[in-house]
């Protein structure tokens, strides 16, 4: 194989839900990767197929020319760029850093300026499709940021993703994950509250989801999210406490642009509420928890 067509070493750091699955797939696109991730269990199958465990972010970043990075929140993702064991303290001239996790659109442009002036490119690459995208590559994929960098990306999102998209300048890919998570805010109380009135009404729960999922009702969370609620499933493909964190994004975000979004807002302490419960690890469908101790409608009894 020539220097031209040797794929990059990819380094991948936050190997979670999402994480590990992506890049998984990586490795089965036989791309070299380095991983980190603070618990190192987390990150043992795909050590065990043969991807290397760094030490710290640094240490991967030192090893790779793209370095991924998917973690949980705003704090973490500072860690991982901006401390002394930090990527941006590891990553050579001209590699790539791509952060992957929701955050706040400032801190991708911080983070673009940053790696910048370290001879670095810099991608925001949210996404959106929960674990069971992440497990069959067919995320979305929302990116702003250099324009060179991601086009060279692009062959490795394609292996995680199917609809995959660049949206413009720094920040642009996050912003873009606050819209969808709006969608998605409002349409699982919309879901959750039609599973309540339906069971309330004596319906089965199977035969309710597949007739409405066909119609005008039809959405990823019916189809995805709906059978789970159904069989009283509340395991994570996105947990709660992340999903609180993305709406905070959006909200913080809209009231900086004097917008008003009650719908979000109404969400998002629906879910403060059910994180109250003890939810806050939980998938984010378990939000009929919170919906039926509101009603007492006997759903989580039963």
């Amino acid at each position: 194989m020539s220097t031209a067509d040797k794929k990059p070493t990819a380094a991948w750091i936050g190997t979670g839900v999402m994480g590990r699955w992506m890049c998984e797939h990586l490795m089965d696109a036989g791309y070299h990767t380095v991983v980190y991730n603070r618990t190192k269990s987390k990150a043992q199958p795909l050590i065990d197929k043969g991807a290397v465990f760094a030490g710290s972010p640094k240490e991967a970043a030192e090893q790779a020319d793209i370095i991924f990075t998917i973690v949980g929140f705003t704090k973490d993702v500072r860690e991982v760029y901006f401390s002394d064991t930090g990527i941006l303290a590891g990553a050579k001239n001209g590699s790539i850093v791509v952060d992957m996790t929701t955050t706040n659109p400032s801190l991708a442009v911080e983070i673009f300026r940053q790696a910048e002036a370290k001879g670095i490119s810099s991608i925001d690459a949210p996404v959106s499709g929960g674990d069971v995208g992440a497990r069959e590559a067919r995320l979305t994929i929302m990116s702003g940021g250099d324009k060179t960098a991601f086009d060279q990306v692009l062959p490795l999102f394609e292996v995680m993703g199917r609809n995959i998209n660049y949206l413009g300048e720094a920040g642009a890919g996050q912003h873009t994950k606050a819209c969808n998570q709006i969608v998605i805010a409002g349409t699982m109380v919309g879901v959750c509250e039609s599973l309540l009135y339906g069971y309330k009404a004596g319906l089965s729960m199977e035969q309710l989801i597949e007739t409405i999922s066909k119609g005008a009702a039809g959405c990823w969370t019916l189809d995805n999210l709906a059978p789970r609620i159904a069989k009283h499933d509340y395991d994570p493909g996105f947990i709660v406490e992340h999903f609180i964190k993305d709406m905070g994004i959006a909200l913080q975000e809209a009231q900086a642009m004097e917008l008003s979004l009650p719908g979000l807002a109404l969400a998002h302490q629906l879910y403060v509420a059910l994180k109250a419960q003890g939810r806050g690890k939980d998938g984010t469908q378990a939000l009929i928890l919170a919906l039926d101790a509101l009603s007492n409608a006997g759903f989580s009894r039963s």
